[in-house]
């Protein structure tokens, strides 16, 4: 026979809580110990009791009776069974003078007549008229079939409708010599009876594919009574024997387990199988299994028996317990397991939590055990990895550094990390706490000084290869931390690999020139990225380049500066050779298809290999080559960004500067500053150099000024000019910009009299400024007087002429440094005066004649407005006919007809008529007149006019004549 336990034996444990059923009343207790007490069953959170007497009562969980009901009038229920989840209840009675009565009530349903639960079907068990008890008893839990086993072995099974009492067929499908001692239904496509006896275990399909068949023996050996039962979760059958538990399945036996020992009883609590085992001095007798259909002694009240719970799949015992009464049932119900013995104790097995139950495997260091039972117990995994990190302590504590390892590897997901690499870290245990960082990694758990710590493990084992294979191995890391401890621990290339992995481009580049020192390398890297990563690099490190690769660095600037930037691409280079023999020639062939990386050098040839070989690019190359020299498209930066990085590099920045004007493509305020800088640069070296060299940088300076199309800042060009002390500079700009004041006042600043004379003389026309400054210049020492010499007299006819100085101002000026004599000035001044005395004797004359005018007018209208005025004219104004009434006289000595008038004149009317011959005289009066008004409240045209005047006086009186300065009249 087959068993799957490896040993017969089982570790036991206490993962239950007995305690003894207290009843609420003497009634219920008195149920248990009742000679009528016929049997019991559980279901639907109540206890179903039958009674010797025929009738039924329901407890609750409380034990306390909730119904009687009578329900069968003659004979004891042997046999009861409640239908979980329905109000159906199934008995069984039985008489040995007549047939079994089985009867199915519905609970749920009151009966009008009696009041008790309504009987849905009764009928009696048909035994062939052969009068033995019933052994066993199973039904579906729709009660579509039902199959009653009898001790004379044979075996009804019922057909049909019993719940709406439709009728039913009973047929015996089953004869043994031996008794029946349990069957059991496996319900699915096809159901299936299980049949026990004292000898064999047979099943016989009942409906679906086989019906019909005869019954097929599974096994040559049975099992006694109550020693079979159903696993309602799997579905498989379980039969209890002397040296094992047995499983039947649909593919006939399956598993067994050994447990040595009789067996009375078996049930299934959950996953674990209940077994009953009898007293010893009944079972050593070997007593048929008719004694127990009718009862043992008396003297087997007070025989122990012993209960224990199985756990088969993980091999252990949960629970063993001697009670000291022979058991009467065990079933299951409320959660917790219940026994009933003879004398009516009721004991009540509660099962321990799963931590408590784990609190028990770890006292006794079970942690293999414990991790079965968790995962079998369906625990959650931080459940789980508790007991895998406990196991790991308890490995640790005995020294077995690897197998705790493991256990904290899989237990990473729910454990500190710190608690275990202190472990390691305390013994030394170096290679455990690689495994386990790299685990840390893998889960992504790993923090920054995880990934230091790691990698300081490899730096302290020198173990290179492991470093690589890390950073090449996509591991989860921090990259900061890692990129960081490889160059801390010299590991630049590692370093590199790892920037380059992750597109860290600005860090290769940072390695490559802060730790490295490989600037050729790092330069070509740039030059190999897209503009949007090569430009930053550029900036940063353009300075360092140009100090170590200063023609290359330039021309990267150039280029990306200028639109021309494209990454570069490796071109392989296809040899064609003459035919030459030897081993030369094929070692060449080989090498010309090796990937060389970039910027690697290349072997030079040997002179017989150069002789006989020219390098020429094939059709597809060609085309290569020309599509990595198109540009790609970018924004191009401004080209004072990179202004920065050419300081003390002024050859390199010439070229820099004048590649980018000769593209042309910037805008004019660009441009002005390109201009600027690079004359700026021309003037510094000018400065540093003699001679011809000097000369050759002040004329590209120059050419600058006077180039066309060259915009520069007059005000940079004049201060970068002075200074460098570059005075052709700073008056070709002050020409170019019309500083002709500027000019003159710059060669007097520095005493060159010849040169500022030249300037007056070149510019005074166009600018009469010049003369006051002249002058001042002239009179401002002796020295400048003498080399001065006629050109004073000059100045002041000039400024005499066109009246640019007040005679004043020019004694005021020549006063100032008392160098200038008044034999110098005796001309300037007399000519001077004679022309003011003629101009005030006019003045005076003009004035004496309108005064005489004001006085003679006013005489006049004195007297048109006192006496009487004759009018003499004999002819009229308008026609030149004869005056004849009616006539129109006007004051001003005109006489016209009033027919010729363009107004009526209305007799003795007061109506006003101008004299037509004087009205357009008047009308040009009264306008100027009017605009006179009008302009005295112009004031700012007073201070324009004022502003622009030479005569400030003469302005003044001019505006007063108009009325500025009257006050305003008030009507």
């Amino acid at each position: 026979m087959f068993l799957v336990a490896e040993d017969t034996k089982w570790k036991t444990f206490n993962f239950f809580d007995v305690s003894e059923v207290k009843f609420a009343d003497s009634d219920s207790s008195a149920l248990f110990t009742s000679a009528d007490f016929g049997c019991i069953c559980s279901g639907s959170d109540n206890l179903f009791l039958g009674s010797t007497d025929g009738q039924v009562r329901i407890l609750s969980s409380a034990f306390k009776i909730l119904r009687t009901f009578h329900a069968h009038e003659s004979g004891s229920i042997t046999h009861i069974k409640q239908i979980e989840g329905t109000s159906l209840l199934v008995t069984i009675s039985e008489d040995l003078s007549n047939e079994p009565v089985l009867k199915v009530w519905a609970l749920d349903k009151p009966d009008k007549k009696t009041g008790g639960p309504k009987c849905l079907s009764s009928l009696g068990i048909s035994n062939g008229r052969k009068q033995f008890p019933i052994s066993a008893f199973a039904a579906l839990g729709n009660l579509s079939q039902l199959a009653v086993g009898f001790a004379n072995g044979s075996v009804t099974v019922i057909r049909g409708d019993l719940i709406n009492d439709r009728g039913a067929k009973q047929r015996t499908v089953f004869e043994s010599e031996e008794p029946i001692t349990g069957v059991e239904f496996r319900d699915g496509p096809t159901t299936t009876l299980y049949l026990a006896t004292t000898g064999r275990i047979l099943t016989l399909t009942i409906s679906g594919r086989g019906q019909g068949q005869p019954a097929k023996n599974l096994e040559d050996h049975g099992c006694g009574l109550g020693c079979m039962t159903v696993d309602k979760d799997s579905g498989d059958i379980v039969v209890a024997r002397d040296d094992a538990i047995y499983f039947y399945g649909v593919n006939g036996r399956g598993p067994s387990y050994a447990y040595e020992g009789p067996k009375q009883l078996v049930r299934m609590f959950g996953d674990l199988v209940a077994l009953v085992t009898p007293p010893k001095n009944e079972s050593a007798s070997k007593p048929s299994v008719l004694r127990r259909f009718v009862g043992g002694g008396t003297g087997g009240l007070y025989q122990s028996s012993s209960l224990a719970l199985l756990d088969t799949d993980l091999k252990y015992v949960a629970h063993t317990e001697t009670i000291v009464s022979q058991v009467r049932t065990v079933f299951a119900e409320w959660g917790d397991l219940f026994l009933l013995t003879l004398d009516g104790k009721f004991f009540r097995y509660h099962e321990k939590t799963l931590n408590q139950k784990l609190e028990i495997l770890y006292q006794r260091d079970l942690y293999v055990m414990a991790i079965n039972f968790a995962q079998k117990a369906g625990a959650d995994a931080a459940q789980r990895n508790i007991i895998l990190r406990k196991y790991g302590d308890y490995l640790y504590k005995k020294g077995d550094y690897d197998t705790a390892m493991q256990q904290y590897l899989k237990a990473i997901d729910n454990t500190e990390p710190s608690q275990v690499i202190r472990k390691f870290l305390d013994t030394q245990r170096i290679n455990n706490l690689i495994e386990y960082l790299e685990e840390l990694h893998e889960h992504d758990k790993a923090t920054v000084d995880h990934t230091t710590l790691l990698l300081n493990c490899y730096a302290k084992l020198k173990d290179t290869e492991k470093l690589e294979t890390f950073i090449k191995s996509g591991t989860n890391f921090d990259l900061e931390t890692a990129i960081a401890m490889c160059r801390q621990g010299g590991y630049y290339d590692q370093a590199v690999v790892l920037s380059k992995k992750h597109g860290e481009h600005d860090r290769v580049v940072d390695i490559l020139i802060e730790d490295s020192k490989k600037y050729d390398e790092a330069l070509d890297y740039i030059w190999r990225r897209d503009p949007d990563v090569a430009y930053p690099n550029l900036m940063r490190y353009g300075r360092v380049l140009l100090e170590h690769c200063q023609d290359q660095t330039t021309q990267l600037f150039v280029d990306y500066y200028t639109g021309k930037f494209h990454p570069k691409k490796d071109v392989p280079i296809v040899p064609t050779q003459a035919p030459i023999g030897g081993a030369v020639s094929a070692v060449q062939n080989l090498a010309s298809f090796i990937p060389l990386p970039y910027r690697q050098a290349t072997p030079a040839p040997s002179p017989a290999i150069m002789e006989n070989q020219q390098f020429t690019l094939s059709n597809d190359e060609a085309a290569a080559t020309t599509e990595a020299a198109t540009p790609i498209e970018y924004t191009i930066p401004k080209s004072r960004t990179a202004f920065s990085s050419f300081v003390d590099h002024p050859e390199q920045f010439i070229v820099f500067l004048e590649a980018c004007l000769k593209e042309g493509n910037i805008d004019q305020k660009e441009q002005a500053e390109l201009h600027t800088t690079l004359f700026e640069i021309y003037l510094d070296i000018a400065a540093n150099k003699t001679g011809r060299g000097k000369s050759e940088w002040e004329a590209k300076a120059k050419s600058l000024i006077d180039g066309k199309g060259v915009s520069m800042d007059a005000s940079n060009v004049l201060l970068l000019s002075h200074l460098s002390n570059f005075q052709d500079g700073t008056v070709l700009v002050r020409e170019q910009q019309g500083l002709r004041f500027d000019i003159f006042r710059s060669y007097a600043s520095v005493g060159d009299t010849a040169s500022a004379i030249k300037a007056l003389r070149r510019y005074g026309p166009e600018e009469p400024q010049l003369y006051p400054a002249a002058l001042a210049y002239f009179t401002s020492s002796p020295k400048v007087l003498e080399e001065a010499g006629s050109e004073l007299d000059a100045v002041l006819k000039k400024i005499d002429e066109d009246g640019l100085m007040a005679p004043l101002q020019v004694i005021q000026t020549l006063s100032t440094n008392a160098v200038a004599t008044m034999g110098m000035v005796k001309k300037y001044l007399s000519d001077t005066i004679e022309r003011e005395r003629k101009e005030i004797s006019n003045n005076r004359r003009l004035i004496e004649s309108y005064r005489t005018e004001t006085d003679a007018k006013r005489k006049e209208m004195d007297e048109l407005g006192a006496g009487a005025t004759t009018f003499q004219t004999r002819r009229c104004s308008a026609c030149g006919g004869s005056l004849d009434l009616p006539t129109v006289h006007f004051l001003c000595k005109h006489s016209f007809h009033q027919r010729c008038l363009n107004q009526a004149v209305v007799g003795g009317g007061d109506a006003e008529v101008e004299c037509p011959k004087c009205a357009p005289t008047n009308n040009n009066i009264r306008a100027f007149r009017k605009a006179q008004e009008d302009s005295a409240d112009r004031h700012e045209m007073f201070q324009d006019a004022l502003l622009r005047s030479r005569d400030k006086f003469g302005t003044i009186s001019e505006f007063f004549g108009r009325g500025v300065m009257t006050a305003p009249t008030v009507e």
